[in-house]
């Protein structure tokens, strides 16, 4: 069994001042060859690989905090902790450290950081003068105090030297002692200046005070103290929320002490950092990173204590989960389970694992299920933020979930349904926890985050399971909003009956939430290929999703437009024939002849839409829009566009013309070709010249048939139930009537008016 006395956390300090962990492992002290001295070594506990190798200089100031933490520098900017499991191990490596630097392991600090600025002064600095003089702690003095702990705060020299002096005497307390008087007293000036004395204390940044400050029987005039800021008119009552106003609420009594008393501190201080100091200047902005720290380790040390109490946690979770639990006491079960989760980040990796995998032997994925559903708000968006954990923690173990319900459950409480239902139900205003919805869907659904194995495809399976039981989910909105083509341009409702839940959104609302379905579907388009293809052409949905483009809200059109343009963009011969068949190209161009002249962004998103056909030359494409539509945008021509479409069209119908004519030639001349050819192979030119007139002779007829042929192609729907040759010239149709009918069609399509009827 490893020595759990030498078993550490590597931490190291970010540029946003906050903590990442580097891994676990253990550490110990050795000489080190290379480094020419005693170094400190952490290998990981997983593999044995070095997670730190770092000399213990004879000019680093170590500092110990919280009896279990040792925190040093060993650059600019590059900030290192060792977080032990025991305190027995801080003390063992503290006093190795001490050792090589000469100093006393008595001391929380090895010695005074030199700020090179400050080293000339340092060295006038007697050596006698080992601390500051603190003036006695009396309330005439209280204005002096003040001046003294401000003055030092430009120091790094000085700070640290009044530290140790306000600890080596129990300054700290006397202090607070000197508070209850002046408040008894109604003392304003000198609350004022204890106010200042207090907050610079704080910018001192060391643990050990804080050690002091945050205690049980200290903490409480701590933040008395800072009500009395010299700024205000009338102190603020901090102390009266946090004790009256500020419940703590065990949702299943807490039987360690300890830990109990690590959650009140550790609240009342986060109090303290984001509600009462004023936001830090640039020049202070570095005096509160060690705060931060206290913080971070007290989050650690909570999930740490809660995680191994596993009766706690059982009742938790079983509470959650029983039908009988009164609403208002499930509504503290999940909000205590979204600070447990939000306390969790702070873990390291392969512990975030195991707590993540605890919840879900617990039931958490059920659990949501139950709360996602309640009507309080705070519930519903408490329960969000716990699934955003989950999503964000494991894709794979949510989807693993959601794929075994349906052998237990109807499609209606699934999960992914329940998500579904509840980004639709969304009421706020802004859509907020629709978008936040929006986002965890478009992650369980990223195959690029799917995991593939030899006997297991989980992308396979999952997309299979998504688009059975909960793509129609996600859709029917969409659907019951473009349910007839003839949708005015007034205002769009949604009223969508899902079980008991029923809605009805108007206007913007409703246009936001479309707008929300068809990001995640032209997400599918990108990603999914063949399921989003196959439901796309069983339920006919481009059509539905253009009846949009005549939505008076432009930024729902640009949607359905950029949904047609995904499309477009994979060059699938399977859309495009889809496209053709459903002449679905006749909404979009009807959106630009209504926009007119305007120079807006749906103008130049519907012309790049074309300039990509163009430019990536989709034939098939191309001569549908010019074959149909070309008469109706002739007349635009503040872009080429669509003249150069009609030049590609030109130019596929030349080549076609001269494979026509050389393969629908007669077998006379064929037989003519071939005696010049075997007679005289020398004699090239003459067999071109002869090859040439014959394509002249020919053209007139050929040219004619090979229309109708073409013509013919562009018409053949998707199933196939028309089939024709790869050689174009030799496509036959000898239905002459078929022909017919079909002119009769074209001469009254109105399809090619200024504006296109639908």
């Amino acid at each position: 069994m490893s020595d759990t006395r030498r078993r550490v956390k590597v931490y190291t300090l970010n540029e946003d001042r906050q903590w990442d962990d580097r891994g676990t492992g253990h550490v110990s002290s050795t000489f080190v060859e290379r480094l020419k001295g005693i170094s400190l070594l952490v290998r990981a506990e997983s593999d044995g690989s070095l997670l730190l190798e770092s000399k213990i200089s004879p000019n680093t100031a170590y500092q110990k905090q919280q009896d279990t933490l040792i925190v040093w520098s060993e650059a600019d900017n590059y900030d290192l902790a060792l977080s032990f499991q025991e305190k027995a191990g801080c003390d063992e490596i503290w006093e190795k450290i001490c050792q090589v630097q000469g100093k006393d392991p008595a001391l929380d600090i090895t010695q005074d950081p030199i700020d090179e600025s400050e080293e000339e002064r340092f060295e006038e600095i007697p050596e006698t003068s080992h601390l500051v003089e603190l003036p006695p702690c009396e309330l005439s003095r209280l204005e002096e105090i003040a001046d003294l702990v401000t003055s030092v705060l430009s120091s790094p020299i000085r700070r640290e030297k009044l530290a140790l002096a306000l600890m080596s005497e129990g300054y700290i307390k006397k202090l607070l002692g000197l508070f209850r008087v002046c408040e008894d007293l109604d003392n304003r000036e000198g609350l004022h200046h204890l106010y200042e004395i207090v907050r610079g204390v704080l910018f001192l940044n060391k643990a050990a005070l804080f050690e002091v400050m945050f205690s049980d029987d200290c903490i409480m005039d701590v933040v008395g103290c800072l009500e009395y800021d010299p700024a205000l008119v009338q102190p603020k009552r901090h102390r009266e929320f946090l004790t009256k106003t500020a419940k703590f609420k065990e949702v299943i009594p807490i039987t360690d002490s300890e830990l109990r008393q690590k959650i009140h501190q550790t609240y009342r201080v986060q109090y303290i950092q984001d509600i009462i100091l004023p936001t830090p200047s640039v020049f202070e902005e570095n005096f509160l990173s060690t705060l931060t720290s206290f913080i971070f380790f007290n989050k650690v040390e909570i999930v740490s204590m809660l995680q191994e109490d596993e009766k706690f946690l059982t009742e938790v979770f079983a509470q959650l989960t029983d039908e009988a639990t009164e609403d208002s006491k499930r509504r503290e079960l999940v909000n205590f389970v979204k600070e447990f989760c939000a306390f969790s980040q702070t873990l390291q990796p392969q512990n975030r694992d195991a707590f993540f995998k605890t919840l879900a032997n617990l039931g958490i994925l059920p659990a949501l299920e139950i709360v996602m559903g309640m009507d309080d708000l705070q519930v519903r968006a408490a329960a969000t933020d716990i699934f955003s954990y989950l999503v964000e923690f494991s894709p794979s173990m949510v989807r693993e979930f959601v794929m075994q319900e349906p052998q237990q459950t109807d499609d209606d409480v699934l999960l992914i349904n329940v998500v579904i239902k509840q980004m639709i139900c969304d009421s706020d205003p802004e859509l907020g926890g629709a978008v936040q919805l929006m986002g965890l869907l478009r992650t369980l659904i990223d195959p690029e985050n799917m995991l593939a194995s030899t006997n297991k495809t989980e992308k396979t399976e999952f997309l299979g399971f998504f688009y059975k039981y909960c793509m129609h989910v996600l859709t029917a909105p969409l659907l019951a909003n473009t349910a007839h083509d003839k949708n005015s341009k007034g205002d769009l409702q949604l009223h969508v009956n899902f079980g008991n839940v029923e809605l009805h959104f108007r206007n913007v609302l409703t246009a936001q939430l479309l707008a929300l379905i068809l990001e995640l579907l032209t997400f599918c388009v990108e990603h999914h290929t063949y399921h989003i293809k196959t439901y796309i052409m069983n339920k006919d949905l481009l059509r539905r999703v253009l009846v949009l483009m005549n939505s008076k809200h432009t930024f729902l059109a640009l949607c359905a437009l950029r949904f047609m343009r995904r499309i477009i963009g994979l060059k699938d011969e399977y859309y495009n024939r889809y496209i053709i068949k459903g002449n679905l190209f006749e909404p979009v161009i009807n959106a630009l002849l209504d926009n007119g002249t305007r120079y807006n962004l749906l103008n130049s998103a519907i012309i790049e839409l074309f300039e990509f056909i163009k430019v990536e030359d989709i034939k098939s494409l191309i001569a549908h829009i010019v074959d149909n539509f070309y008469k109706a945008l002739e007349s635009i021509e503040y872009v080429q566009t669509f003249k150069g479409l009609k030049g590609r069209y030109e130019q596929e119908k030349d080549r076609q013309s001269q494979r026509l004519n050389r393969y629908r030639r007669d077998a006379r001349s064929l037989d003519e070709d071939e005696e010049l050819w075997f007679n005289d192979d020398d004699d090239d030119d003459d067999g071109e010249a002869v090859e040439k007139s014959r394509m002249e002779d020919d053209f007139s007829d050929s040219y004619g048939k090979y229309m109708e042929a073409k013509k013919g192609m562009l018409l053949l729907n998707v199933s196939g139930l028309k089939r024709f040759t790869a050689l174009v010239g030799l496509v036959d149709y000898p239905d002459d009537e078929d022909e017919e009918e079909e002119d009769e069609e074209e001469e009254q399509s109105p399809r090619k008016r200024p504006r296109l009827s639908s």
